[in-house]
């Protein structure tokens, strides 16, 4: 997993550079356990750690450059990723 996070870290960076590394990387972490646990809650099967990656990548992709813009909105995060 942690070569998929790496990866994912690096994109987000890239994407939106606003966040510094240890936000980018609380952010994967979130998305990741957030996609695992939806899914779950769903009562779908577990397609491994490619199917998670897959959809963390899109999600970063479609919304990585607004991702420090939702902090300000919802402050239940902001523990998290605030320094």
């Amino acid at each position: 997993m942690n070569e998929y996070h790496g990866r994912l870290i690096k994109l987000l960076m890239d994407k939106n550079g606003q966040l510094s590394y240890d936000q980018a990387r609380t952010w994967v972490e979130l998305l990741w356990d957030d996609f695992e646990t939806t899914y779950a809650k769903a009562g779908r099967e577990y397609k491994g750690s490619e199917m998670a990656d897959r959809i963390v990548t899109q999600w970063i992709q479609n919304y990585g450059d607004k991702l420090h813009e939702f902090v300000a909105t919802n402050p239940k995060y902001k523990k998290f990723l605030t320094q």
